[in-house]
């Protein structure tokens, strides 16, 4: 059996076109990335993606997408590792977005750059796709700010201070091996984060 019957017999070409471009992108940046590359890799003909994507920007929404998923996964799975406390969770999170900034820096900084990612541009699955994971992914960062004071109304004045600091930090510091910065050794990230005050009706 060829591997291109084996991928349509199975039902999983758009997921082995996401993987393929997820892999070309992290071995070569999003300048690796085509349909026809991606199709090479996982063993279709060049008109396969056709029938899961409308064109190239489709499918970088759904690896970006998919990088999303790898990213609430990367801080989920910190934050399972440590301690309950509030401020705890909230630096494990951190080290989770800051970890996954590290391992797949290439997608991490594509992920972040503007898009054309509207309802006309792409195909109805991968926008649902988009929409649910990039939120999903935001979502747990707001969650572990929400037992901490804000200095607004709005409530929203905390988690826009943390995710502009992680994400600065991550996207300065992101290259693997990277320790140093202009004024010597990069110090943890929650070094950096401040001791948030909680709520009032919290308990630490």
């Amino acid at each position: 059996m060829t591997e291109q019957k084996r991928h349509h017999h199975h039902g999983n070409l758009r997921e082995a076109l996401i993987t393929a471009g997820l892999e070309l992108m992290e071995q070569g940046g999003p300048d690796a990335l085509s349909l026809r590359k991606c199709a090479k890799r996982a063993g279709v003909s060049h008109a396969a993606p056709a029938h899961h994507f409308n064109g190239l920007v489709s499918l970088q929404a759904a690896i970006i997408a998919r990088g999303y998923q790898k990213f609430s996964a990367s801080m989920r799975r910190a934050a399972d590792q440590a301690d309950a406390a509030p401020q705890a969770q909230l630096n494990a999170i951190c080290a989770g977005y800051i970890d996954f900034a590290r391992s797949h820096t290439a997608v991490f900084k594509f992920m972040f750059q503007p898009h054309n990612n509207d309802s006309q541009t792409l195909d109805a699955t991968t926008q649902e796709e988009l929409d649910r994971d990039s939120m999903a992914s935001y979502q747990i960062l707001r969650d572990a700010c929400a037992p901490f004071e804000h200095n607004d109304a709005q409530g929203v004045s905390t988690e826009i201070m943390v995710w502009s600091l992680v994400h600065g930090y991550a996207m300065l510091f992101c290259a693997p091996g990277k320790t140093e910065s202009p004024s010597g050794p990069i110090p943890e990230f929650s070094q950096i984060l401040p001791k948030l005050k909680l709520k009032t009706n919290i308990t630490p």
